[in-house]
């Protein structure tokens, strides 16, 4: 076998096989939501006049003039924000999702040895394992809406309606996501058709499958929704402390935090087993990285990163078990850069 650095290409890309749209936000009422009408919904601006409640200098703890006087300062904010009306209880999530085939060719390759040794092994994996297994744990995250993010916490109902969106043939499928909880993530009978769909459209070579996503979350009347934030790059300049996502004045979910949601099915990670370290799936990435966390779960050192295992599977060596050749595949599905420099 050639030295390593000589082998893997130094261009090397992979484009995302699963591409969710933005999410547009709708209130409804969940006694109408399948035959009432549905209003989109607005973000509005808020001024505040909060406390001051970060944590602060030893010295001013322990002062209690200091303390007095640093608490009495206005901590004046202006937010967007975002809630049902009050004649309205459900929040309505409605986006699309699309599955490509084709994960057995790179998008880029500048080294063919390494592309030929590539496609051997991927097609190998397809004709051994299939995308049975990853496809439920996408059906799953689709059908416990994950994707809802905080809009899921505290709601009293959820009903994800899944739209198969083809011209040939119409297909719908509806779950209480309810029934699937969150800390957990497996296989299920009633996911099988969905993710029979998926699974055969992420083993092809050139189909693709759109899939209609519409989620209802009964919530309660004038209750909070929460789009996703924006990040503010020019801090100090603008006029908002936070500001929300919205697409023609409808408020929405970016893709991106959707993708996220949905590609949480790491549950081969090395502390998933373990009581007190795991927390549950985790979100694909190449390190294992959960960012509102500050920690990889998958490294170098441990050689559970993807980089590691991919390397070593991409050349035709044989990986230590099943389980970390379906965590590599998820990575090629979830796309990326991932050549190695020659320098």
């Amino acid at each position: 076998m050639a030295a390593k650095n000589s082998t893997i290409a130094s261009v090397l890309a992979f484009e995302k096989k699963m591409v969710p749209s933005d999410g547009y936000m709708h209130g409804t009422t969940w006694s109408e939501r399948n035959t009432g009408e549905s209003k989109p919904l607005r973000l509005v601006e808020k001024s505040v006049r909060g406390t001051i409640s970060n944590r602060l200098k030893a010295a001013i703890q322990k002062d209690p003039a200091k303390l007095n006087n640093e608490v009495e300062k206005a901590n004046l904010q202006t937010v967007d924000a975002c809630a049902l009306a009050p004649d309205q209880d459900t929040l309505k999530l409605y986006y699309t999702l699309k599955f490509l085939g084709g994960v057995t060719e790179p998008s880029a390759c500048n080294n063919d040895a390494f592309r030929k040794s590539y496609s051997t092994a991927a097609r190998q994996y397809i004709n051994e394992e299939g995308f049975d297994l990853l496809a439920s744990l996408y059906a799953y995250n689709i059908a416990s809406a994950r994707f809802l993010w905080r809009n899921r916490i505290g709601a009293e109902s959820i009903e994800v309606k899944v739209k198969l969106a083809a011209a040939e043939q119409t297909k719908e499928w509806s779950f209480d996501a309810l029934n699937y909880p969150l800390h957990e993530i497996k296989h299920q009978e009633s996911l099988n058709e969905l993710s029979s769909y998926i699974a055969s459209v992420l083993a092809s070579d050139d189909n693709h499958l759109l899939l209609e996503i519409t989620c209802y979350a009964k919530l309660g009347n004038a209750q909070d929704v929460y789009p996703s934030e924006e990040l503010i790059l020019d801090k100090g300049k603008g006029n908002k402390s936070k500001v929300l996502y919205a697409v023609d004045n409808i408020a929405a979910m970016h893709s991106q935090k959707l993708g996220n949601a949905l590609r949480t099915i790491d549950i081969w990670y090395p502390d998933y087993t373990d009581p007190d370290a795991s927390i549950g799936p985790i979100a694909i990435e190449p390190y294992g990285s959960v960012t509102n966390m500050g920690k990889a779960f998958r490294t170098p050192k441990d050689k559970k990163d993807f980089y590691t295992l991919f390397d070593k599977w991409a050349l035709g060596e044989e990986l230590a078990s099943k389980e970390e050749l379906h965590y590599v595949m998820a990575v090629l599905i979830r796309g990326g850069v991932f050549g190695q420099s020659d320098k």
